[in-house]
């Protein structure tokens, strides 16, 4: 049975064009994309600059939340599912909320205001995270730190090295309530979701039936 991870929620959440459809073009698309890999067994692994350096700084960007807000996080390595869901938070406040950790590539990427910070997409994540972890407010914490050398490459480094500007300066964090309503439409979205790739693995069963 189908369920989606919560860093790809946003990705069927989108509301269609026509009233009369239950998921957009672009879920669509996300979905049979999804069923090619059940079908054929592989798992497609997209990768960039930008998530590689997530990837590789994550503990120096949770010690830069602790040292500023004088906390204690580990990074959560529990992975959780429902009916509909799975996901791995990074940071899980017991009975409080989950924090999902955003490293930016650059001082140009990293969102400097709360406004800016605000990403449909990661509300998604966070929102499936709540139902999870069963918690009532989630957080992106947006902490810039450095750009490991090998990654830079020909780019000004001048807005990759950040040690020197106020951590203060270098935390942003967006917090989302839990929200019952917006998970009842995940639950919908999901087994439309379902469906549909139910759908598509029994279409290209049929058309390379032998």
């Amino acid at each position: 049975m189908l369920k989606i991870r919560c860093s790809s929620l946003g990705k069927i959440m989108t509301e269609p064009k026509s009233k009369t459809e239950k998921l957009s073009v672009g879920a669509k698309t996300y979905i049979e994309e999804l069923a090619k890999e059940f079908v054929y067994g592989f798992q497609r692994v997209i990768t960039s600059k930008e998530m590689e350096k997530g990837t590789l700084v994550e503990n120096h960007s949770i010690q830069l939340i602790n040292d500023v807000f004088f906390t204690n996080y580990t990074k959560n390595t529990e992975r959780r599912e429902n009916e509909w869901l799975t996901g791995e938070c990074d940071i899980y406040v017991p009975g409080v909320k989950i924090i999902d950790v955003k490293s930016p590539w650059s001082l140009a990427t990293f969102p400097a205001t709360v406004f800016a910070g605000q990403d449909r997409d990661y509300e998604w994540q966070l929102r499936g995270y709540c139902m999870l972890w069963d918690v009532p407010l989630g957080e992106i914490n947006y902490a810039m730190v450095n750009t490991p050398d090998e990654l830079i490459r020909f780019e000004d480094p001048s807005i990759h090295y950040v040690d020197h500007i106020d951590p203060s300066l270098r935390i942003t964090r967006v917090p989302y309530e839990r929200d019952k309503a917006l998970e009842e439409k995940i639950k919908e979205k999901v087994e439309a979701a379902r469906q549909y790739f139910n759908e598509i693995v029994e279409t290209i069963g049929l058309e390379h039936a032998a």
